[in-house]
Protein backbone atom coordinates (compact mmCIF):
# COMPACT_ATOMS: atom_id res chain seq x y z
CA UNK A 1 0.00 0.00 0.00
CA UNK A 2 1.42 3.67 -0.59
CA UNK A 3 0.16 6.57 1.53
CA UNK A 4 -1.91 8.80 0.83
CA UNK A 5 0.89 11.76 0.97
CA UNK A 6 3.77 11.67 -0.42
CA UNK A 7 6.32 12.78 2.37
CA UNK A 8 7.99 16.25 0.65
CA UNK A 9 11.78 16.44 -0.26
CA UNK A 10 13.47 19.24 1.81
CA UNK A 11 16.56 21.47 0.05
CA UNK A 12 18.71 23.83 0.99
CA UNK A 13 19.62 27.04 -0.97
CA UNK A 14 23.41 28.19 -0.96
CA UNK A 15 24.21 31.02 1.24
CA UNK A 16 23.59 34.51 0.57
CA UNK A 17 23.90 37.75 2.18
CA UNK A 18 21.00 38.70 4.30
CA UNK A 19 19.36 41.41 3.53
CA UNK A 20 18.26 42.44 7.27
CA UNK A 21 21.16 42.07 8.88
CA UNK A 22 24.51 43.58 7.86
CA UNK A 23 27.26 40.97 8.04
CA UNK A 24 24.95 37.81 8.33
CA UNK A 25 24.75 35.33 5.58
CA UNK A 26 21.08 33.67 5.20
CA UNK A 27 20.25 30.25 3.72
CA UNK A 28 16.69 28.64 3.34
CA UNK A 29 15.05 24.97 3.64
CA UNK A 30 12.60 24.58 1.01
CA UNK A 31 10.15 22.24 -0.60
CA UNK A 32 8.04 22.31 -3.90
CA UNK A 33 4.18 22.45 -3.82
CA UNK A 34 2.18 20.46 -6.49
CA UNK A 35 -0.33 17.73 -6.61
CA UNK A 36 -3.45 17.51 -5.16
CA UNK A 37 -2.26 17.71 -1.83
CA UNK A 38 -0.40 21.09 -2.62
CA UNK A 39 -2.88 23.06 -0.15
CA UNK A 40 -3.04 20.74 2.77
CA UNK A 41 1.08 20.60 2.44
CA UNK A 42 1.28 24.57 2.47
CA UNK A 43 -1.13 24.86 5.63
CA UNK A 44 1.11 22.60 7.59
CA UNK A 45 4.02 24.14 6.77
CA UNK A 46 2.48 26.85 7.16
CA UNK A 47 2.00 26.78 10.83
CA UNK A 48 5.51 25.53 11.46
CA UNK A 49 6.95 28.77 10.34
CA UNK A 50 7.25 28.42 6.35
CA UNK A 51 6.47 31.11 3.79
CA UNK A 52 5.12 30.60 0.26
CA UNK A 53 6.46 32.26 -2.86
CA UNK A 54 4.98 30.85 -6.09
CA UNK A 55 5.06 27.12 -5.99
CA UNK A 56 7.89 26.62 -3.20
CA UNK A 57 7.37 26.65 0.53
CA UNK A 58 10.56 27.87 2.34
CA UNK A 59 11.97 29.06 5.50
CA UNK A 60 14.94 30.59 6.88
CA UNK A 61 17.81 28.10 8.35
CA UNK A 62 20.75 30.25 8.60
CA UNK A 63 23.75 28.80 10.56
CA UNK A 64 24.18 30.47 14.31
CA UNK A 65 21.29 32.50 13.47
CA UNK A 66 17.72 33.19 14.39
CA UNK A 67 16.53 36.07 14.21
CA UNK A 68 13.86 35.40 11.33
CA UNK A 69 10.41 34.45 13.81
CA UNK A 70 7.20 34.11 12.14
CA UNK A 71 4.50 35.78 13.85
CA UNK A 72 0.79 36.19 13.53
CA UNK A 73 -2.11 38.27 15.25
CA UNK A 74 -4.86 36.85 16.92
CA UNK A 75 -7.76 37.94 14.58
CA UNK A 76 -10.79 37.63 17.16
CA UNK A 77 -8.90 39.42 20.00
CA UNK A 78 -7.38 42.81 18.29
CA UNK A 79 -7.81 45.58 19.86
CA UNK A 80 -7.06 48.87 17.48
CA UNK A 81 -4.78 51.62 19.09
CA UNK A 82 -5.35 54.61 19.20
CA UNK A 83 -3.26 55.29 16.28
CA UNK A 84 -4.59 52.21 14.33
CA UNK A 85 -7.86 53.69 14.44
CA UNK A 86 -7.45 56.73 13.33
CA UNK A 87 -6.00 54.87 10.13
CA UNK A 88 -9.05 52.87 9.84
CA UNK A 89 -11.35 56.32 9.95
CA UNK A 90 -9.10 57.79 7.44
CA UNK A 91 -9.06 54.98 5.12
CA UNK A 92 -12.79 53.95 5.86
CA UNK A 93 -13.53 55.19 2.30
CA UNK A 94 -11.45 52.67 0.58
CA UNK A 95 -13.24 49.92 -1.74
CA UNK A 96 -11.50 46.71 -1.39
CA UNK A 97 -12.50 43.89 -3.68
CA UNK A 98 -11.04 40.49 -3.90
CA UNK A 99 -10.06 39.52 -6.84
CA UNK A 100 -8.58 36.18 -8.39
CA UNK A 101 -5.04 35.71 -8.87
CA UNK A 102 -4.40 37.35 -11.91
CA UNK A 103 -1.85 40.18 -12.40
CA UNK A 104 -2.83 43.42 -14.14
CA UNK A 105 -0.59 46.54 -15.64
CA UNK A 106 -2.65 48.72 -13.29
CA UNK A 107 -0.97 46.92 -10.19
CA UNK A 108 2.31 46.23 -12.02
CA UNK A 109 2.65 49.72 -12.26
CA UNK A 110 1.63 50.40 -8.81
CA UNK A 111 4.11 47.99 -7.37
CA UNK A 112 6.88 49.71 -9.43
CA UNK A 113 6.20 52.76 -8.08
CA UNK A 114 6.22 51.57 -4.59
CA UNK A 115 9.41 49.21 -4.75
CA UNK A 116 11.32 52.56 -6.44
CA UNK A 117 10.20 54.46 -3.43
CA UNK A 118 10.80 52.15 -0.52
CA UNK A 119 12.75 49.49 -1.94
CA UNK A 120 15.26 51.12 -4.27
CA UNK A 121 17.93 49.32 -6.07
CA UNK A 122 16.47 45.98 -4.18
CA UNK A 123 16.14 42.89 -6.60
CA UNK A 124 12.48 43.08 -7.19
CA UNK A 125 12.79 46.38 -8.90
CA UNK A 126 14.19 44.76 -11.81
CA UNK A 127 10.66 42.97 -12.48
CA UNK A 128 9.17 42.80 -15.69
CA UNK A 129 6.06 42.05 -15.85
CA UNK A 130 6.43 38.20 -16.63
CA UNK A 131 7.78 38.20 -13.36
CA UNK A 132 5.15 39.67 -11.56
CA UNK A 133 2.93 37.83 -13.78
CA UNK A 134 4.54 34.79 -12.42
CA UNK A 135 4.24 35.99 -8.50
CA UNK A 136 0.99 36.52 -8.42
CA UNK A 137 -0.42 33.70 -10.84
CA UNK A 138 1.58 30.44 -10.34
CA UNK A 139 -0.06 29.38 -7.03
CA UNK A 140 -1.10 25.96 -6.10
CA UNK A 141 -3.22 27.05 -3.09
CA UNK A 142 -6.82 29.57 -2.52
CA UNK A 143 -4.84 32.85 -3.20
CA UNK A 144 -6.76 36.14 -4.61
CA UNK A 145 -5.11 39.72 -4.94
CA UNK A 146 -7.48 42.22 -2.69
CA UNK A 147 -7.15 45.42 -4.26
CA UNK A 148 -7.79 48.97 -2.54
CA UNK A 149 -8.91 51.74 -4.45
CA UNK A 150 -10.44 54.95 -4.33
CA UNK A 151 -14.26 56.11 -4.93
CA UNK A 152 -14.90 56.93 -8.51
CA UNK A 153 -16.51 59.83 -8.99
CA UNK A 154 -19.38 58.65 -11.49
CA UNK A 155 -19.91 55.16 -9.10
CA UNK A 156 -19.59 53.67 -12.02
CA UNK A 157 -16.19 52.91 -13.30
CA UNK A 158 -13.25 51.50 -10.86
CA UNK A 159 -11.15 54.03 -8.90
CA UNK A 160 -7.71 54.36 -8.63
CA UNK A 161 -5.70 51.81 -7.25
CA UNK A 162 -4.00 52.56 -3.90
CA UNK A 163 -2.69 49.06 -2.17
CA UNK A 164 -2.71 45.60 -3.40
CA UNK A 165 -1.88 42.11 -1.11
CA UNK A 166 -1.89 38.97 -2.62
CA UNK A 167 -2.96 36.82 0.25
CA UNK A 168 -3.95 32.85 0.38
CA UNK A 169 -6.51 31.93 2.92
CA UNK A 170 -6.05 29.00 4.92
CA UNK A 171 -8.48 27.07 7.43
CA UNK A 172 -6.86 28.67 10.69
CA UNK A 173 -6.54 32.42 8.68
CA UNK A 174 -4.75 34.79 6.13
CA UNK A 175 -1.40 34.57 5.55
CA UNK A 176 -0.18 38.13 3.57
CA UNK A 177 2.11 36.61 1.21
CA UNK A 178 2.92 40.28 -0.31
CA UNK A 179 1.64 43.82 -0.08
CA UNK A 180 2.62 47.19 -1.89
CA UNK A 181 0.84 50.39 -2.01
CA UNK A 182 0.91 54.11 -3.20
CA UNK A 183 3.92 55.55 -1.65
CA UNK A 184 3.39 59.13 -2.62
CA UNK A 185 -0.34 59.39 -1.69
CA UNK A 186 -0.21 62.69 0.32
CA UNK A 187 -3.62 62.30 2.06
CA UNK A 188 -3.16 58.78 2.86
CA UNK A 189 -0.47 57.95 5.09
CA UNK A 190 0.14 54.77 6.73
CA UNK A 191 -1.28 52.93 3.63
CA UNK A 192 0.76 49.74 3.99
CA UNK A 193 -0.70 49.42 8.06
CA UNK A 194 -4.20 50.11 6.85
CA UNK A 195 -4.29 46.94 4.67
CA UNK A 196 -3.03 45.14 7.68
CA UNK A 197 -5.55 46.34 9.63
CA UNK A 198 -8.31 45.48 6.74
CA UNK A 199 -6.72 41.75 7.29
CA UNK A 200 -7.62 41.38 10.79
CA UNK A 201 -10.61 43.11 10.33
CA UNK A 202 -11.51 40.16 7.26
CA UNK A 203 -10.22 37.43 9.38
CA UNK A 204 -12.44 37.80 12.18
CA UNK A 205 -15.86 38.87 10.13
CA UNK A 206 -14.86 35.20 8.29
CA UNK A 207 -14.40 33.14 11.74
CA UNK A 208 -10.42 32.69 11.51
CA UNK A 209 -8.73 32.90 14.10
CA UNK A 210 -5.26 34.46 12.52
CA UNK A 211 -3.95 36.62 10.29
CA UNK A 212 0.34 35.58 9.14
CA UNK A 213 2.45 38.55 8.92
CA UNK A 214 5.35 36.60 8.05
CA UNK A 215 8.89 37.17 9.69
CA UNK A 216 9.78 39.36 12.54
CA UNK A 217 13.41 39.87 12.73
CA UNK A 218 14.79 40.79 15.58
CA UNK A 219 17.50 43.56 14.96
CA UNK A 220 15.91 44.62 11.80
CA UNK A 221 14.46 48.20 11.68
CA UNK A 222 12.45 47.56 8.52
CA UNK A 223 10.41 44.51 10.59
CA UNK A 224 9.88 46.45 13.82
CA UNK A 225 6.41 47.52 12.55
CA UNK A 226 5.07 44.23 13.02
CA UNK A 227 4.75 44.35 16.66
CA UNK A 228 2.30 47.05 16.89
CA UNK A 229 -0.47 44.89 16.55
CA UNK A 230 -1.41 43.35 19.50
CA UNK A 231 -1.94 40.23 20.53
CA UNK A 232 1.26 39.14 18.58
CA UNK A 233 2.04 35.50 18.73
CA UNK A 234 5.51 34.06 17.51
CA UNK A 235 6.93 30.47 17.07
CA UNK A 236 8.72 29.50 19.41
CA UNK A 237 10.82 25.81 19.76
CA UNK A 238 7.14 24.98 22.21
CA UNK A 239 5.36 26.17 20.00
CA UNK A 240 3.03 29.15 18.71
CA UNK A 241 3.38 31.69 21.98
CA UNK A 242 1.63 34.72 22.95
CA UNK A 243 4.43 37.70 23.54
CA UNK A 244 3.39 39.17 26.69
CA UNK A 245 1.76 43.10 27.20
CA UNK A 246 5.15 44.12 28.68
CA UNK A 247 7.38 42.55 25.88
CA UNK A 248 5.38 44.13 23.11
CA UNK A 249 5.48 47.30 25.19
CA UNK A 250 8.92 47.29 25.65
CA UNK A 251 9.10 46.60 21.65
CA UNK A 252 6.65 49.38 20.50
CA UNK A 253 8.86 51.70 22.16
CA UNK A 254 11.89 50.65 20.54
CA UNK A 255 10.11 51.03 17.57
CA UNK A 256 8.97 54.10 18.18
CA UNK A 257 12.81 55.42 19.17
CA UNK A 258 13.49 54.25 15.74
CA UNK A 259 11.26 55.78 13.55
CA UNK A 260 12.83 58.62 12.46
CA UNK A 261 15.84 56.46 11.63
CA UNK A 262 14.08 54.08 9.49
CA UNK A 263 10.19 54.46 8.78
CA UNK A 264 7.99 50.87 8.69
CA UNK A 265 7.00 49.90 5.33
CA UNK A 266 3.91 48.49 6.23
CA UNK A 267 3.83 45.55 3.81
CA UNK A 268 3.32 42.05 4.97
CA UNK A 269 6.86 40.64 4.69
CA UNK A 270 8.02 43.33 2.77
CA UNK A 271 11.05 41.49 1.24
CA UNK A 272 13.71 41.83 -1.37
CA UNK A 273 13.81 39.02 -4.39
CA UNK A 274 16.90 38.01 -2.45
CA UNK A 275 15.17 37.07 0.79
CA UNK A 276 12.01 35.09 -1.15
CA UNK A 277 14.40 33.71 -3.42
CA UNK A 278 13.26 33.37 -7.09
CA UNK A 279 12.59 30.29 -8.79
CA UNK A 280 15.71 29.64 -10.69
CA UNK A 281 17.12 30.23 -7.67
CA UNK A 282 15.11 27.27 -5.65
CA UNK A 283 15.75 25.06 -8.97
CA UNK A 284 19.86 25.65 -8.93
CA UNK A 285 19.80 24.77 -5.22
CA UNK A 286 17.71 21.58 -6.13
CA UNK A 287 19.82 20.34 -8.41
CA UNK A 288 22.99 20.65 -6.26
Amino acid sequence: MTAPVRFPRFFVTTPAPCPYLPGKSERKVFTELKGEHAEQLNEALGRIGFRRSQTVAYRPSCAGCQACVSVRVAAHEFAPSQTQRRNLRRNSGLIATECRPWATEEQFDLLQRYLGVRHPGGGMTTMDETDYADMVEHTPVTSYVIEYREPSEDGVTPGKLVGACLTDRQTDGLSMIYSFYDPDHASRPGLGNYIILDHIRRAAEQGLPYVYLGYWVEGSDRMRYKVRYRPLERLTRDGWQRMTPEEQNALIAQTSANATVSKPDGAADAKTVQKDGTPQQYQTAQNQ
